[in-house]
Order: structure tokens, then C-alpha cells, then sequence
């Protein structure tokens, strides 16, 4: 298992917020996904907080983890 510090900044006005949620767009699963791809490898982040539906951030950290 390695993990890494990933900061990102998002326009989140047209998703459900940051945390994953099944079925719905949000920035957790959509940074999942983009790591996924671009890594070849399963990714699952850890953000240091939340945010909700429409939010934007400048700077959020997030802690990616490859298994």
C-alpha cells in the first residue's frame, strides 16, 4: 500500500458534494476515477473534510491510497 499527499482545487457547482456517494456525481469518485485511469491501479481517497452539494474549493488535500 502507498499513499501521497494530493491537493486539488474544483469547481463543485454541479456535483453532490465531496464525499463519494453511489449513483451520484461527486468530486471523491471523480478524482477516484481519474486516478484509477491515469494509475492502472484501484485508488480510493481519504479527504480531510467535506464539502456540500455546489461547492467550490481552491485548496483541499486529499490523501490517495494505491492497493
Amino acid at each position: 500500500m502507498k499513499r501521497f499527499k494530493l491537493t486539488v482545487a474544483y469547481d463543485g457547482t454541479t456535483y453532490c458534494g465531496y464525499q463519494y456517494q453511489p449513483e451520484l456525481p461527486t468530486i471523491e469518485g471523480t478524482v477516484n476515477d481519474a486516478l484509477s485511469g491515469l494509475l492502472r491501479e484501484d485508488i480510493i481517497t481519504i479527504g480531510a473534510s467535506r464539502t456540500d452539494a455546489g461547492a467550490v474549493s481552491y485548496t483541499h488535500l486529499t490523501l490517495p491510497t494505491i492497493y
